[in-house]
């Protein structure tokens, strides 16, 4: 099992500079899923199993879709914030016509042109282009693994819903078997009733118990079927694709496989991998280039020019005046004092670096509690896995031996009865516990900041 972008997420983790390799791993993995659903990379194949069901919400769910989107924008942002850092190139252009006897330049000209094109270069900005571009550059990095957390979250949804639909199915089928097993034992009393070995009694009471059985078959039935609209509000399925009206028939079982994880290692690898916890890191950083750009105004700026200037004048009586060349020179400014705005600027900076630094410490101490709560919770979800396992099987023999004994005319049609009963509720309480167990489990490796156990196989 490997954890999600794990060994990209390892070499950028100080500093994201692979954030490239992050988002061509990415693309690469959005274009796996549009291969796996299919040729219009939106239809769900048939039947849909775990993995599939991953694999396609990686490129539908609109949770991952929004933050893939929050990437792109902070890209154009990154951009953005490095234009003052080059060359900057403009060209202007005028013309003016107007009566000989208003003109400022000559007496009698009447109509003149400008044409200019000028590039500019900032040479010292008080270090507040680099620490914005910086910062930018920072909140991208944000954003990736505000995308890891995305997926971590909605991939564990798309886990939970395929269980359920698992679990309401095999619900169903419980709940099939008991009436059917209610079903022949009516007619067996009915038999016995005809040649008077057992009370009509008896055939009553079989009979109330088939009729309290049908309506938790209904509800199995209502619970299943809202599962599967669940799981496709879950994976993303759009209302045009078919699938929204005909959903593919769902593969898999809840056999569980119990996983150990020790409480010390587990709280290491939180710190070390939940991408909430590295996400506030990468604010924090991105708060101290914002109070370097904040304070760059405290500082004159200086930029270099140059430019090529074309500038023509008309005459009444014929003829023209003309003037072209290259232009050089050297700018600065320098607020000397603006009223106290750039102090107020640093220290609103200053302010959200400190409120990073308690999100961070709130944020840790939430992923301590989520870990131990994750551990103890498959604890409890391992230990009932055993203890129903273990009840099923002996509900399933005391059932066995109850219809053997009442057969025999040893034993009562109640004790059949209850019999049946315990088995029904053991069989679902074992259904329950593997499904506890594999939620717990999944939840765990998102605490931890695992990810999905399939991606990536």
């Amino acid at each position: 099992m490997k954890p999600l972008f794990s060994p990209i997420f390892h070499s950028v983790r100080p500093r994201m500079k692979n954030h490239a390799l992050f988002l061509m791993a990415w693309f690469a993995l959005s274009a796996s899923a549009v291969h796996a659903a299919g040729p219009a990379g939106a239809v769900l194949p048939d039947p849909l199993d775990l993995k599939s069901a991953i694999v396609y919400a990686l490129d539908h769910n609109y949770a991952i879709l929004q933050s893939r989107e929050l990437i792109r924008q902070q890209e154009g942002i990154v951009v953005q914030v490095k234009a003052p850092g080059i060359p900057n190139v403009a060209a202007t252009g005028s013309y003016q016509r107007n009566q000989s006897t208003v003109s400022e330049t000559f007496p009698l000209s009447n109509a003149q042109w400008l044409a200019q094109v000028k590039a500019t270069q900032v040479l010292f900005a008080g270090g507040g282009i680099h620490a914005s571009v910086r910062s930018a550059e920072l909140l991208r990095d944000a954003a990736l693994l505000d995308l890891q957390a995305s997926i971590n979250a909605a991939l564990l949804d798309v886990r939970t819903r395929f269980y359920a639909v698992l679990l309401n199915r095999e619900r169903v089928r419980v709940q099939e078997e008991n009436v059917d097993l209610l079903v022949r034992q009516v007619r067996d009393t009915k038999n016995q009733a005809a040649v008077g070995t057992i009370s009509k009694f008896e055939v009553l009471r079989a009979q109330v118990a088939l009729a309290n059985a049908q309506p938790d078959l209904i509800a199995a039935r209502n619970d299943y079927r809202i599962s599967i609209e669940q799981m496709r509000q879950s994976l993303g399925v759009p209302p045009s694709d078919p699938s929204s009206r005909d959903f593919p028939a769902v593969s898999g079982s809840l056999a569980s496989a119990p996983e150990a994880f020790a409480l010390e290692s587990a709280l290491a690898s939180a710190h070390a991998h939940r991408p909430e916890l590295l996400r506030l890191g990468k604010l924090e950083e991105a708060g101290e280039h914002t109070v370097t750009s904040a304070r760059s105004t405290y500082y004159p700026n200086l930029s270099v020019y140059g430019a090529y200037e074309r500038v023509g004048e008309g005459l009444v009586q014929g003829g023209s005046f003309n003037a072209n060349g290259w232009l050089l020179g050297v700018q600065s400014s320098w607020a000397i004092f603006d009223g106290r705005a750039t102090a107020g600027r640093v220290i609103q900076a200053k302010s959200q670096v400190q409120q990073a630094r308690l999100a961070f410490s709130q944020e840790e101490l939430a992923v301590d509690v989520e870990v131990r709560q994750a551990l103890s919770s498959l604890q409890e979800a391992n230990e009932l896995v055993t203890a129903s396992q273990q009840t099923s099987a002996e509900a399933a023999e005391a059932l066995r031996l109850a219809d053997s004994r009442f057969k025999a005319g040893t034993a009562t049609q109640l004790d059949v009865l209850t019999s049946q009963v315990a088995l029904t509720q053991a069989r679902t309480n074992q259904l329950q516990a593997n499904y506890t167990q594999l939620i717990a489990t999944a939840s765990l490796r998102k605490a931890i900041g695992l990810g999905d156990a399939l991606v990536g196989e």
